[in-house]
């Protein structure tokens, strides 16, 4: 595969990871529901922009067709409205970096709910392993909370856990909308997530009050950059290099979340909660199991 297709690779990687490095950003000024609200707002914009001018010069669709409503919500909420919502919440109460490395449970999460999905995945040994080690790693991150020392709230760690829950629902939502052109889905799911989270954000927050110019650019950022921008060239990259290849991508994103937590954030982490990263490292590596396949060998080689 060509390099360039890595280095976009750990670009995205890299953008994912530090969106709650922005979260904690936006916190300092804005409520968590406003916080969500503006990232898929200003993602649905940046969306629509691309998707109206690839409209002007190539054609296309910008409709929804025969798409299910109700599916097409669902897949709304779980997706982005709820995940995005609640990484802001719960990060009132716990660090940018723990967060990030929960976040990395997404592929155990799969692997659960695909397992109990109606004509779903079925969980094999391996990934087994790989949701036990990932639970471990949840249990040691959260260690030093429950004993007093952390940084983070132990509930509120363990419910951050219902974001990569929603993004596993979310990708078995996403069966039944398999003729769907990606962006198009992309762009209306951000503009429904919007709309349901605009009466709740506005009775329980009002109407936003941003004096800081570096709220506007973390907002700009994690709405244009991160969601629209990030997703638009991810639905790109994944015809050239498969969908496995870009899957890598949640074994990268931890790592940004950490060092911009640690290195800008002074947030501090124990070395049990390292321990705790690790293990989940390694039930990713399980749940993926690309490391324990058999690879051909050739004559002579």
């Amino acid at each position: 595969m060509p390099m360039r297709y890595w280095a976009i690779i750990l670009l995205l990687a890299a953008g994912w990871g530090s969106s709650f490095f922005f979260n904690e950003i936006l916190l300092r000024e804005l409520g968590p529901l406003t916080v969500g609200l503006g990232r898929v707002a200003f993602g649905a914009l940046g969306c629509w922009i691309w998707l109206l001018g690839r409209k002007s010069i190539k054609g296309g669709r910008v409709g929804l067709g025969n798409v299910n409503l109700t599916v097409l919500l669902l897949f709304s909420a779980f997706q982005y409205a709820i995940p995005l919502t609640l990484y802001p919440v719960t990060q009132q109460y716990i660090t940018s970096s723990a967060a990030g490395v929960v976040n990395a449970m997404t592929p155990i999460m799969v692997v659960i709910v695909s397992h109990l999905w109606p004509q779903g995945e079925k969980m094999t040994s391996l990934r087994s392993i790989g949701v036990g080690l990932g639970f471990c790693g949840i249990v040691l991150l959260a260690v030093p909370a429950l004993q007093g020392q952390g940084e983070s709230d132990p509930l509120a760690l363990f419910a951050t856990m219902g974001a990569p829950l929603c993004y596993a629902i979310a990708l078995n939502l996403i069966r039944w909308m398999d003729g769907m052109d990606r962006v198009l889905l992309t762009t209306w799911s951000l503009t429904f997530a919007a709309i349901l989270l605009l009466p709740s954000t506005l009775i329980s927050e009002g109407l936003p009050v941003i004096q800081e110019a570096t709220t506007w650019y973390a907002l700009f950022t994690i709405g244009f950059v991160l969601t629209s921008a990030a997703f638009i060239l991810l639905f790109w990259l994944i015809p050239l290099v498969g969908g496995t290849t870009a899957s890598t991508i949640t074994f990268i994103a931890p790592v940004s979340s950490v060092l911009l937590g640690v290195l800008i954030l002074n947030e501090t982490l124990a070395l049990i909660q390292y321990l705790g990263m690790v293990v989940i490292f390694f039930g990713m590596l399980f749940v993926d199991g690309r490391i324990f396949r058999p690879r051909d060998i050739q004559p002579g080689s």
